[in-house]
C-alpha cells in the first residue's frame, strides 16, 4: 500500500520498498526553467550524435571503398551510438509530461534498448582489439577473420547483448502511484521479482558485458602496444638475426592510438551511468540514499554525450587528411630535406593527395 508519508523526490515506497521512478521526476511539474534547459542540453547531444555518426560511416566508407574487417566492426560502433540516442525523444517526452503517457511497450524497451547499445558498444570494442591484435601480429593458429567471421561475430554482439538484457525488458513495468498535490501519476519502474534476482543480474550484467570485454581490451592492446615498441626499435636499429618480424604499419598503429582514445572516452563517460545504477540497487537497502530522478536524467546525459564524442574522435584521428581535403581542397605533402621532386609531380601531388 503506497504511503504519502513515505514519498520522496523520484522515488515511491510500496510495502517496505522502493521503487525508482527513473525519468519521471515527480516533484518537476511546475520547475518549467529546468525542463526547457534539460531539453536544451539532451537535444543537442542528440542532434550532434546523429550528424557525427553519420558523417563518420559517410567517411569510413568513403576511405575505404572495400570494406575491411576493422570497417565493417567500426560502423556497427556508429550504429550502436545512433540506437543509443534513439531513446532521447522519449527522454525528452518523459521529463515534460511528469506522469509516464507512452504505455507499456515503450516502458518495456526504453531502458531496455539503452543498456544493450552499451553492451554492443564495449563487445564491439572488444572485438575490433582481437582483430588488430590478428591483424598485426598475424597469429598463425588463428585463422584471419573473413567476410562470414566477421558477420558471424555481430550477430552474436547483438545477439549476446539482447539476451543479458532480457531482464530489462520484462520487468520493467508501468506503475500507477497517488502523490500529494498532484493526484494519480504512472511511472515506469523496474520491479523485480525479489532482490537477489536484481543482485545476481546486475553483478553478472557487469561482469559479463563490460568486465570481460575491459580485460579483452586491455590485454590486447598491451600486446599490440609491445609491438608497437618493438616497431619502434626496429625502426632506429638493424634488425637482429633470430628476432621476430611483426607486420605493423604507422597506420596499424595510427589506429591503435585512435582506438585507445574511444575505449578510454568509454569507460570515463559510461562509469557514471554504472555507479549511479548501483547506488540505486542500494537504496533499496540504505535509507538515506537520496537519489533525484534529475540526477539520474543528468548521467543520462553525460553518458549519452559519448555517442556524439566517439564518431568526432575517430574522424578527427583518423581522416585528417580527408577532412583537409573537404575544407581546403587540397593537402601540402612535406619533403625530406635533400629532396628533389619535378614540378609536375609537385602539382599532381598537391592536387590528389
Amino acid at each position: 500500500v503506497y504511503d504519502p508519508c513515505c514519498s520522496t523526490r523520484g522515488k515511491i515506497h510500496l510495502q517496505n520498498f522502493t521503487y525508482f521512478s527513473f525519468f519521471s521526476e515527480l516533484h518537476h511539474s511546475d520547475d518549467v526553467v529546468n525542463t526547457i534547459v534539460e531539453t536544451l542540453v539532451i537535444s543537442a547531444v542528440f542532434l550532434i550524435s546523429v550528424a557525427a555518426n553519420a558523417g563518420a560511416a559517410a567517411l569510413v566508407t568513403w576511405e575505404r571503398r572495400l570494406l575491411a574487417n576493422k570497417t565493417i566492426l567500426t560502423l556497427n560502433l556508429f550504429v550502436a551510438d545512433l540506437l543509443f540516442v534513439s531513446t532521447v525523444p522519449l527522454i525528452v517526452a518523459v521529463r515534460w509530461t511528469v506522469s509516464w503517457t507512452l504505455g507499456y511497450t515503450t516502458c518495456h524497451t526504453m531502458l531496455y534498448v539503452f543498456c544493450m547499445s552499451g553492451c554492443v558498444t564495449i563487445t564491439t570494442l572488444a572485438c575490433i582489439s582481437v582483430e588488430r591484435v590478428q591483424a598485426i601480429l598475424q597469429l598463425q593458429t588463428v585463422p584471419t577473420l573473413n567476410t562470414k567471421m566477421v558477420s558471424a561475430t555481430i550477430f552474436f554482439i547483438w545477439a549476446f547483448s539482447a539476451l543479458t538484457s532480457i531482464p530489462l525488458s520484462l520487468f520493467f513495468t508501468v506503475m500507477k502511484v497517488h502523490i500529494p498535490g498532484q493526484g494519480h501519476v504512472h511511472i515506469c519502474t523496474l520491479i523485480w521479482p525479489n532482490t537477489s534476482g536484481e543482485i545476481v543480474w546486475s553483478v553478472a550484467f557487469s561482469a559479463l558485458c563490460f568486465l570481460l570485454p575491459g580485460i579483452i581490451i586491455m590485454i590486447s592492446y598491451s600486446k599490440i602496444l609491445q609491438v608497437g615498441l618493438l616497431f619502434r626499435t626496429r625502426d632506429s636499429q638493424p634488425n637482429v638475426g633470430g628476432s621476430v618480424e611483426y607486420n605493423v604499419s604507422r597506420q596499424d598503429m595510427k589506429l591503435f592510438r585512435t582506438l585507445v582514445v574511444l575505449v578510454l572516452s568509454f569507460l570515463i563517460m559510461w562509469s557514471p551511468v554504472f555507479i549511479i545504477t548501483f547506488l540505486i540497487l542500494a537504496r533499496n537497502f540504505v535509507g538515506y540514499l537520496n537519489i533525484s530522478s534529475t540526477m539520474f536524467f543528468w548521467v543520462v546525459t553525460f553518458t549519452l554525450g559519448n555517442s556524439a564524442l566517439n564518431p568526432i574522435l575517430y574522424s578527427v584521428c583518423q581522416f585528417k587528411n580527408l577532412w583537409r581535403r573537404l575544407c581546403y581542397g587540397s593537402t601540402v605533402v612535406p619533403l625530406t630535406k635533400g629532396t628533389c621532386v619535378p614540378i609536375n609531380t609537385m602539382i599532381l601531388i598537391i592536387s590528389y593527395r
